[in-house]
C-alpha cells in the first residue's frame, strides 16, 4: 500500500478531530475521502503531510512511517491544495521551471512541454501570466508540476471545488489516467456526485470518524444514491 491510516487520531486546539481513522490506499487507487466542513478530511491530508502530530496511531507512506522520516515520506507525494499556490506574473512554463529547480529537478523546454501536453493547456495559454487563466487552467498547470515531479502518491484537498461541470469532467480524466498509469491518489472532497464518478473506493468521515466505505464494481462506479443515502443518513444521526 502506498498510503496507510492506522487507528489514526489527531488533535487540533485540544479537541479530538480524528478518532481511530484506519484506510489505506494502493498503487493505481483513487480513494475519496467524503464528508461534510468540519468532517476531518483536511486533517487527514495535513498529517500525511507533516503538518499535524500524530496523538496515537500512525500514518505510512511508501511504508515510511511519516513521524520517524518526514523528509522521505514527503519526497514520495505531490500535494494539490484547494487553491494552487502558483504566480501570477509568470506564465505556465515559467512557473513550472521555478518550482521544478526549487525541487531540484532538471527538466528540459520539452519535458515541461510535454507534462503541459498530458493535462491539454493549449499553446496560446502556456506564453500567458496566469493572472488571466480560470481556476481549471490553474488546475491543469499544477497536476503537471505533479507529472514533472514524478511521484508515487497524490494528494488531493477539494481539487474541483469552484470548477464548472465540464472543468470538473476534464480534472477527473487527468486524475483517472495518472491512477492508471499507476499513481496512488488521495482526493478529499464534499462533492458525492464526483466522488462517485471517479473514485475506485470512497470513504465517509463524520466528526473525524469513518463510519463507511464504499467499493466500485469492477468495470463500474460507486453507486451516487447509495452513497448520497449514507451521508444523509449519518449526518442526522
Amino acid at each position: 500500500m502506498r498510503l496507510r491510516a492506522e487507528q489514526l487520531r489527531v488533535l487540533r486546539s485540544g479537541k479530538e478531530a480524528l478518532s481511530g481513522v484506519s484506510f489505506a490506499v494502493a498503487s493505481a487507487e483513487i480513494y475519496a475521502l467524503l464528508g461534510g466542513n468540519g468532517a476531518g478530511k483536511s486533517t487527514t491530508l495535513a498529517t500525511f503531510l507533516g503538518f499535524l502530530p500524530v496523538a496515537s496511531g500512525r500514518v505510512l507512506v511508501n511504508g515510511i512511517d511519516v513521524a520517524r522520516d518526514l523528509p522521505a515520506a514527503r519526497s514520495a507525494m505531490a500535494y494539490l491544495p484547494e487553491a494552487a499556490s502558483l504566480y501570477d506574473h509568470l506564465d505556465a512554463r515559467e512557473n513550472l521551471r521555478y518550482f521544478t529547480e526549487l525541487a531540484g529537478l532538471r527538466c528540459s523546454v520539452g519535458d515541461i512541454d510535454l507534462a503541459l501536453d498530458r493535462v491539454s493547456l493549449t499553446n496560446e495559454a502556456r506564453g500567458l501570466g496566469l493572472r488571466g487563466y480560470s481556476k481549471g487552467m490553474r488546475q491543469k498547470v499544477a497536476i503537471a508540476l505533479a507529472i514533472l515531479r514524478d511521484t508515487d502518491i497524490l494528494l488531493l484537498d477539494e481539487p474541483t471545488s469552484g470548477l464548472d461541470p465540464l472543468a470538473i469532467d476534464e480534472f477527473h480524466g487527468l486524475v483517472r489516467g495518472l491512477a492508471d498509469a499507476g499513481k496512488a491518489v488521495l482526493m478529499v472532497t464534499h462533492d458525492i456526485y464526483g466522488a462517485c464518478q471517479v473514485a475506485d473506493r470512497i470513504g465517509l468521515l463524520r466528526s473525524g470518524q469513518l463510519v463507511d466505505q464504499f467499493a466500485a464494481p469492477a468495470g463500474g462506479r460507486i453507486d451516487t444514491q447509495t452513497v448520497h443515502r449514507a451521508f444523509a443518513a449519518k449526518a442526522a444521526a
